[in-house]
Order: structure tokens, then C-alpha cells, then sequence
């Protein structure tokens, strides 16, 4: 573990460009608000940078709600631009059934999902243009992807449904790779769940996986100073499970292990061992049935 985690955040931190002051007010207006598959969906629009809006979901369960567990839920990448925060509420082939939205409301809980960075109703450049357009600006398209996902968190913070102390985030794929990032630099979540992407770095450059990835991934400098080990380690001693696919080339089977034996030591050191869990399944880039109701069970036992 890091001598100086808050110190080594900061230093992650800087590595995503230049953003946005974090303490800019944040704007919310509901655009609609519906049953829809058993709970209550509010379709809002946020102010999260001053940048641009950011289209979003929020689902709660029907009646009532005070003080309720909530997950910030991260879309996928998977090459379609369109799909964005839908699959929140609609699901994808890489998912199993139901939705995350009917699934985290049918036990309680509140969620969040927003339009990333050029998907959804963010489209209309290609995510080459996007990179390409922030680079010259001193900016990183995953910096500021990031940024909206922490600044979701400070939105969520704000909402009478919400119990600010018991805060989650999972997703599949690039939303994986959100999850992980989003709970390394901020301490508000308890529980972080990442689906088939738990990526060592170094074993993708051997594998020559690198254009498995979109251009989105790419942080400048950021090897010189981290790992995928030492990111997840600024996890700890919180809760986190990780699921992986043995033939999912996005996650080198070696590269696993390494960052499996890193992180148990890390929260062994910690006496938190029983914190940090890495399933692997003879699958691939995918979520499983299994891994669904391991990833159900995980948040019961951590958020309630």
C-alpha cells in the first residue's frame, strides 16, 4: 500500500489534463419522470464540467425512498456510440437479464448512470476527433470521463434518496475500468464491482492487445508513475470484486495474477483480505449468470 495514499490520488489525479475545478456548482433539471419496469426513472439533464450537459438516469424504487445504498453504474464502450446510458435500462448482449436498473432497484437501491463522453445523446464526433481535439487542448478524453463520473458521485451526494455513506460503483468493459478509477480516487465509495476488465497494463503491451482498447483508454505519462496494481491498490481496505473471462483478450490471464497477488497482499497488510475478490470464469467478455448473482450477494454484504 501506498506510504501516502491521499498524496499518490492527487498524483493520479493530475495525470487526466487539464479539467474543470471540481468545486463548480453542480445544475440538475428532471427532464421526465416515469415508472418504467417496476421503479421510478427520472431522465435528467446535469451541468457536471461547464463543458458540455450531460444526459443521465437516475432509477429508485417506487414510493418512498430516504437514505438508500446507490450505485453509480457505468456503460460499456463496446464500439456502439448509440447505446450509452440505455444500457442501464435496457440491458446488452454482454449483460445478463435484468438490467442493472430493474436489478439494483429491486433491492432497495438507488442508481445512476450517465451519458459518457461521446455516447448517447453525447454523440456525434468520433471518439478519434474527441481525443485528437482534448490533446490540443491540454486535455485527455479519459480525464474527462472521469471527471464527470466524480462529479456524479458529488451530484448523487446531494439527493434525499441517497445515504452518501453507503456508495457503490460497477460496470462491464470500459464501465469496469470506470469503476475501478472512480473508486481509486474517491473514497466516498465503499464498493466497487468491475466486470471484465481488470487490465494490467504491461501485460497488454506484451500480448499486443493495445488496439483491443479505444483510443478513450490512453492516459499520457501514466506508466511512468502507476500500474494497474497500484491504482486498485487506493481501493483498499474497501470492498472490491473483480470478475474476469479466462479467454477475454482485453484481460491477459498473467496480467491477473499479477495484479491478484498485489492486491492480496495490499489488503491482507490491511486486515481487510476478505475485502478484495477476483472470480475468473472459462468465459469471455462477458457477464455470467454466476457472476451476476456473486456481484447481487457482494453488494448485500457491503452496502446493504
Amino acid at each position: 500500500m501506498p506510504q501516502d495514499p491521499a498524496a499518490q490520488r492527487n498524483a493520479l489525479y493530475a495525470l487526466l489534463g487539464d479539467l474543470p475545478d471540481r468545486d463548480r456548482p453542480i445544475q440538475a433539471r428532471v427532464v421526465q419522470e416515469r415508472e418504467y419496469d417496476g421503479y421510478l426513472l427520472e431522465t435528467l439533464d446535469l451541468d457536471l464540467n461547464g463543458i458540455e450537459r450531460v444526459p443521465a438516469y437516475f432509477a429508485r424504487p417506487k414510493g418512498t425512498v430516504r437514505n438508500a445504498p446507490t450505485v453509480l453504474y457505468n456503460h460499456a464502450h463496446g464500439g456502439n456510440y448509440e447505446l450509452g446510458k440505455d444500457e442501464f435500462i435496457h440491458g446488452r448482449p454482454a449483460i445478463q437479464d435484468p438490467p442493472y436498473a430493474r436489478a439494483l432497484t429491486d433491492m432497495g437501491y438507488c442508481a445512476l448512470c450517465i451519458d459518457t463522453w461521446n455516447f448517447g445523446e453525447r454523440r456525434g464526433r468520433t471518439e478519434s476527433e474527441l481525443f485528437k481535439e482534448m490533446l490540443w487542448k491540454g486535455q485527455v478524453l479519459w480525464g474527462l470521463m472521469v471527471y464527470d463520473s466524480l462529479r456524479a458521485l458529488d451530484y448523487l451526494c446531494t439527493r434525499p434518496e441517497v445515504d452518501a455513506g453507503r456508495l457503490g460503483t460497477l460496470g462491464l468493459s470500459m464501465g469496469s475500468t470506470m469503476a475501478w478509477w472512480t473508486a481509486a480516487l474517491d473514497e466516498r465509495v465503499r464498493v466497487c464491482v468491475d466486470i471484465c476488465c481488470l487490465t494490467d497494463f504491461h501485460e497488454l503491451i506484451h500480448s499486443r492487445g493495445l488496439d483491443g482498447h479505444g483510443i478513450y483508454y490512453y492516459v499520457p505519462g501514466l506508466l511512468k508513475e502507476f500500474d494497474t496494481a497500484s491504482i486498485n491498490a487506493l481501493i483498499a481496505p474497501r470492498a472490491h470484486l473483480s470478475l474476469a473471462g479466462v479467454y477475454d483478450e482485453l484481460t491477459p490471464p498473467r496480467g491477473l495474477d499479477i495484479v491478484d497477488a498485489a492486491l492480496q497482499d495490499v489488503y491482507g497488510a490491511l486486515d481487510a483480505a476478505d475485502r478484495w475478490r477476483l472470480i475468473r470464469y472459462d468465459t469471455g467478455h462477458f457477464e455470467t449468470a454466476h457472476g451476476r448473482a456473486e456481484i447481487m450477494a457482494f453488494l448485500r454484504e457491503h452496502l446493504g
